[in-house]
């Protein structure tokens, strides 16, 4: 157990290293040459990453792959993704050809309202006095933000509406300024935060000076002020439709009973909290890659999209499925707070690139694209359940981590990627094969452990 350190931050990369190493490494030289070979060859790229945290020591990198022939609004797309999950990749590119000869992927942003509050309590005795005072004051807080809304409202966004919210039935005293945004393409963070803080200094310096109130009541605490990563307001829906005889998928099964079984998979999903995390989160691995490719919060978006699920009392799906008149639909609604301008989206070399791929999108478009991913992965992954099973595909990716493990050579994981192609994939029937081949007793060292 280490000592703790005071002024850490203060040392230089160098030194940060080094008491790391010192305190936990069991092997200090081969630790210092894994973390420097992370490290960026070009040292201005690499003066860049040590810029975005702190205390940082090296890199960590992440698997960046693409998914190619994306139909989406009649515009073809190759989709780039940073995960590194075995057969997200696979699955989203699977289900993109799929749809590519059935008219591809309809996207509609529905709304892109963002949202902020100041979170304050107020302990007087008449709410109307202040609800009052609040449409008094409400053109001084547009007035007073003026300077930081200004480049905002010339490229079309700024401050959409503001509210005065009673929450005293759920807490004594405690009411919000809740505040609606229009943030174009930025995710806009910054700019509603320090909206928020403005707000606060003019209600504050409001309610203390208000001559229409008590003076008994010119008492105000503002709690914090901060945006709000639910975005219910900020939604878009993609979807796919194809008639039921055109959607034959080569599983042996029929088109009619395919169709009725993938609805009723999605129904079990909407209903049953258990099927839908797991159901969501399978979701959540094709918009996630995207949203890190592409250098958003991928922790606000995963974060809303789970609230957003649950928003009706009970946490359900966030796709559905019908047939309807002979035709197959499937679609996902989904808030997508996204922006393609500022945060990292100049700075990383590699999400500039991932913008590059997509054809440099706004943020509505980016929207689109992201929302198509997620229903792309997961229209994979329940055709995967409703057929073959979900192991079959994901064992056979998971084949070469395996095989990785146990340092396999290349030749070696030619022979036993041959050897699966008739066999069904399982952790120790990889090292069974491997352990065969090169014979050798088989390894007690290495772990089976999978999430699928």
């Amino acid at each position: 157990m280490t000592s703790p350190i005071k002024g850490f931050s203060k040392l230089s990369k160098n030194a940060k290293i080094e008491w790391l190493i010192n305190n936990f490494a069991q092997q200090p030289e081969t630790a210092l040459e894994m973390l420097a070979s992370y490290w960026h060859a070009d040292e201005k790229v690499q003066k860049l990453h040590d810029d975005f945290i702190e205390n940082t020591v090296s890199n960590f990198y992440m698997p960046f792959g693409i998914a190619p022939n994306f139909l989406i609004n009649g515009k073809q797309y190759t989709i780039p993704l940073a995960i590194e999950e075995s057969s997200v990749v696979a699955a989203a590119s699977k289900a993109a050809n799929f749809w590519l000869d059935r008219g591809g992927f309809k996207a509609q942003v529905i709304q892109t309202t963002k949202m902020g509050h100041v979170h304050f309590i107020w302990e007087g005795a008449n709410s109307e006095q202040l609800e009052a005072l609040f449409e008094t004051v409400k053109p001084q807080f547009f007035q007073n933000t003026e300077s930081i809304t200004a480049n905002m409202r010339s490229r079309g966004g700024g401050i959409l509406d503001l509210q005065l919210v009673n929450k005293t039935a759920l807490e004594p005293g405690y009411y919000q300024i809740q505040a609606k945004f229009e943030t174009c393409d930025s995710m806009g963070a910054n700019f509603i935060n320090s909206c928020l803080e403005e707000f606060a200094r003019t209600w504050k310096e409001a309610v203390e000076t208000a001559s229409s109130l008590p003076a008994e009541d010119r008492n105000v605490q503002i709690v914090m002020s901060i945006l709000s990563n639910y975005t219910p307001e900020c939604l878009v829906r993609a979807e796919v439709s194809c008639p039921v005889n055109q959607i034959e998928e080569g599983s042996g099964i029929d088109n009619e009973e395919f169709a009725s079984k993938f609805v009723r998979a999605i129904r079990i999903a909407e209903i049953e909290p258990y099927r839908a995390v797991t159901h969501n989160k399978g979701i959540m691995n094709g918009i996630d890659s995207v949203v890190m490719a592409t250098g958003n919060d991928f922790r606000a978006v995963e974060a809303c999209a789970h609230a957003y699920a649950g928003r009706n009392g009970n946490y359900s799906s966030l796709t559905h499925a019908a047939v309807e008149d002979g035709i197959f639909k499937f679609w996902i609604e989904i808030p997508l707070a996204l922006g393609t301008v500022g945060g990292i989206t100049s700075l990383h070399p590699m999400v500039k690139f991932a913008h590059e791929i997509l054809g440099k999108p706004s943020a509505t478009q980016l929207m689109e694209i992201v929302a198509v991913a997620g229903l792309a992965q997961n229209f994979s992954a329940v055709r995967s359940l409703i057929t073959s099973g979900i192991q079959k595909g994901h064992m056979k990716m998971h084949l070469l981590n395996i095989l990785n493990q146990l340092e396999a050579t290349e030749a070696e994981k030619a022979t036993i990627v041959e050897y699966f192609k008739d066999h069904v994939v399982s952790h120790s029937e990889a090292v069974r094969v491997f352990s065969q081949i090169r014979g050798i007793a088989q390894p007690s060292s290495v772990s089976g452990s999978t999430n699928s």
